[in-house]
């Protein structure tokens, strides 16, 4: 006989999280319903409403954890080395989070709703300035690595980089292309 191990409101929280970031890389924001998120995360639809209030909260919430996530990558590079060739190899760590990056994206093309974005426009911005921060990075340069990323997420999106890639010539091409500093 097993026992079912009782959760925390938090630890909960943070499985329908982990459930509505699966969720949302998988159909985006408009095509995500919460009772698939409930679903996944093994729970009703009404919890997970009583959770986060309404799906665009629960959306907001996953891209507050991504952009949280990509941060914390980008620290921990820096802290071994503040450069952004650092940054750019930590980057590649999220090429296995592809999840991560495709509600990113998802992110940036509902950025029409005006809360969503706001809060893409402000994370995003608390990202370059981070890199700039940890870096020491001009503009002109941070603008570069962040166009680098831009590129690898969206080629990340396409499965033609990351573990499990779908081997395209001109995807390897503009790889070796991407400078010492890129991600």
């Amino acid at each position: 006989m097993t026992t079912k191990v009782r959760l925390t409101a938090k630890e909960r929280g943070d499985e329908v999280l982990r459930a509505a970031v699966q969720a949302f890389a998988a159909s985006g924001y408009e095509g995500t319903k919460t009772d698939e998120i409930a679903r996944l995360a093994g729970v009703s639809q009404p919890y997970v409403i009583r959770l986060f209030g309404t799906k665009q909260q629960l959306f907001l919430a996953a891209l507050h954890s991504v952009c949280g996530r990509i941060e914390e990558i980008f620290r921990e590079a820096a802290a071994e080395t503040p450069e952004l060739s650092a940054l750019g190899h930590n980057y590649k760590r999220l090429l296995s989070e592809r999840e991560l990056l495709l509600v990113l994206l998802h992110g940036f093309s509902a950025s029409g709703d005006p809360a969503i974005g706001d809060c893409v426009r402000e994370r995003f911005g608390r990202i370059y300035t981070l890199v700039r921060d940890l870096t020491g990075a001009s503009p002109q340069e941070a603008r570069e690595f962040l166009s680098a990323g831009m590129l690898m997420t969206v080629m990340a999106a396409m499965q033609v980089l990351g573990p499990d890639a779908i081997p395209m010539p001109w995807a390897e091409e503009i790889t070796n292309t991407f400078g010492q500093d890129a991600p």
